[in-house]
Protein backbone atom coordinates (compact mmCIF):
# COMPACT_ATOMS: atom_id res chain seq x y z
CA UNK A 1 0.00 0.00 0.00
CA UNK A 2 1.21 3.28 -0.69
CA UNK A 3 1.25 6.89 1.57
CA UNK A 4 2.70 9.91 1.87
CA UNK A 5 5.18 10.57 4.96
CA UNK A 6 3.63 13.13 7.54
CA UNK A 7 5.34 13.45 10.57
CA UNK A 8 8.71 12.14 11.60
CA UNK A 9 10.85 11.98 14.89
CA UNK A 10 14.64 10.84 14.55
CA UNK A 11 14.92 10.86 18.54
CA UNK A 12 12.13 7.73 18.58
CA UNK A 13 12.08 6.84 14.54
CA UNK A 14 8.16 7.08 15.16
CA UNK A 15 5.65 8.99 13.39
CA UNK A 16 2.52 9.10 11.30
CA UNK A 17 1.83 8.23 7.36
CA UNK A 18 -1.30 9.53 5.16
CA UNK A 19 -3.23 7.06 3.35
CA UNK A 20 -4.47 8.29 0.27
CA UNK A 21 -7.72 9.19 1.26
CA UNK A 22 -6.01 11.36 4.06
CA UNK A 23 -6.26 8.98 7.45
CA UNK A 24 -3.32 9.43 9.07
CA UNK A 25 -1.83 6.53 10.49
CA UNK A 26 1.19 6.07 12.82
CA UNK A 27 3.83 4.04 12.92
CA UNK A 28 6.51 2.95 15.52
CA UNK A 29 10.36 2.78 15.22
CA UNK A 30 9.78 -1.64 14.87
CA UNK A 31 8.31 -0.03 11.20
CA UNK A 32 10.58 2.36 10.89
CA UNK A 33 13.39 -0.01 11.04
CA UNK A 34 12.37 -2.73 9.17
CA UNK A 35 12.17 -0.68 6.10
CA UNK A 36 15.82 -0.02 6.29
CA UNK A 37 15.74 3.64 6.35
CA UNK A 38 17.98 6.44 7.77
CA UNK A 39 15.89 9.26 7.38
CA UNK A 40 12.03 9.95 6.49
CA UNK A 41 11.09 13.44 5.07
CA UNK A 42 7.33 15.11 4.94
CA UNK A 43 5.88 14.76 1.77
CA UNK A 44 7.73 11.34 0.28
CA UNK A 45 6.01 9.02 -1.01
CA UNK A 46 6.37 5.55 1.01
CA UNK A 47 5.53 2.54 0.91
CA UNK A 48 3.77 0.48 4.30
CA UNK A 49 3.01 -2.84 5.03
CA UNK A 50 0.08 -3.21 7.20
CA UNK A 51 -1.62 -5.77 9.84
CA UNK A 52 -4.88 -6.17 10.96
CA UNK A 53 -4.63 -4.76 14.96
CA UNK A 54 -6.20 -7.51 17.25
CA UNK A 55 -7.59 -7.31 20.89
CA UNK A 56 -4.77 -9.14 21.76
CA UNK A 57 -2.35 -6.33 19.89
CA UNK A 58 -4.54 -3.79 21.62
CA UNK A 59 -4.10 -5.40 25.23
CA UNK A 60 -0.50 -5.66 24.55
CA UNK A 61 -0.29 -1.58 24.29
CA UNK A 62 0.18 -1.26 21.07
CA UNK A 63 -1.06 2.36 19.51
CA UNK A 64 -4.63 2.10 18.21
CA UNK A 65 -4.99 4.23 14.58
CA UNK A 66 -8.06 4.05 14.52
CA UNK A 67 -8.15 2.29 11.24
CA UNK A 68 -7.81 -1.75 12.25
CA UNK A 69 -4.55 -1.47 10.92
CA UNK A 70 -1.07 -1.25 12.34
CA UNK A 71 2.11 -0.56 10.51
CA UNK A 72 4.77 -3.47 10.21
CA UNK A 73 7.10 -1.50 7.37
CA UNK A 74 7.50 1.69 6.02
CA UNK A 75 10.36 2.29 3.62
CA UNK A 76 10.36 4.66 -0.02
CA UNK A 77 8.26 3.97 -2.71
CA UNK A 78 9.80 3.07 -5.91
CA UNK A 79 8.81 3.20 -9.65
Amino acid sequence: MQATAYTYDPESRSGQVLLDDGTPVPFDAAAFDAGGLRLLRPGQRVRIETETETDADADAGDADTGTGRRITLVTLQTF
